[in-house]
């Protein structure tokens, strides 16, 4: 069963989303070569904290951290750790917060330096991909016009969308009803409704989309090696569109903060 929201716990998600916002903008500002994704981590709970959140990752299903710190061929799920960020990283972040007990989620990928034009077309492509699939969250729209809007933009590229990982529904917990996958037939699936709030998450990889699971058990890698990138929001669906809770203000200001220079 999807779970439909009122106005006033959608207030709530887009609470705990302003903070976790200003917490992805922050981070983009601390990435830089020699910083370590533990240090990362750090960084965003002392954040998340100080804004009166909790971090929601941390201890979720046994997860060891506050946020997933993934770089390069690493799909999702990365833990933070030791790991040195280099100039020509590409690095996935993703962040949840609960505050008062709602959640929002999401998640944005750093170019760190010079990366080349393919991983910038698909920090690009991915974007725009997420894009798309906010856009279909319209009411009367079907969950699969969500799916296939990722795929198109994803696949006219000539990348590969990952198939096995899937957006969700979030608000009352991390993971709810529907799953949404990145892919599939327009016209498919429940009817969506005002009140509905999904995380909708690309997660592209630049070849094929197959993935598999690291030795830690979390850490989501392609199966081929290549560059993979991941975007996020938590969006509510109204009567007037669907509502982005997430927004970054650097992506108000035109998207400054997603190339690192090294």
């Amino acid at each position: 069963m999807i779970v439909r929201k009122s106005q006033s716990e959608i207030r709530r998600i887009a609470a705990a989303g302003a903070i976790l916002a200003d917490c992805l903008d922050m981070l983009i500002g601390a990435v830089t070569p020699g910083v370590t994704t533990l240090e990362l981590d750090g960084m965003a709970e002392e954040f998340i904290r100080g804004r009166g959140g909790a971090p929601t990752f941390l201890g979720y299903r046994g997860f060891p951290k506050s946020i997933c710190a993934s770089p390069n061929d690493m799909v999702v799920h990365g833990i933070p750790g030791a790991y040195v960020v280099a100039a020509g990283d590409v690095l996935s972040l993703d962040v949840g917060v609960t505050l008062q007990g709602y959640v929002a989620d999401s998640a944005t990928t750093v170019a760190v330096g010079d990366v080349g034009p393919e991983a910038l077309r698909l920090l690009d492509v991915t974007r725009r991909s997420l894009e798309a699939g906010i856009g279909a969250c319209k009411v009367g729209n079907r969950l699969g016009d969500v799916s296939h809007a990722v795929q198109e933009v994803v696949e006219a590229a000539g990348f590969g969308v990952v198939r096995s990982l899937v957006g969700h529904g979030v608000g009352r917990e991390m993971h709810e009803e529907p799953q949404i996958p990145n892919y599939g037939p327009a016209g498919k699936g429940p009817r969506l409704e005002a009140g509905m709030v999904f995380a909708i998450e690309p997660m592209v990889n630049v070849h094929d989309h197959d993935v598999y699971v690291g030795p830690d058990r979390w850490s989501i890698f392609s199966a081929d090696g290549s560059l993979s990138a991941h975007f996020e929001h938590t969006v509510a669906l109204t009567a007037a569109g669907p509502r982005v809770l997430t927004r970054r203000t650097s992506e108000v200001m035109g998207g400054a903060g997603q190339a690192v220079t090294a």
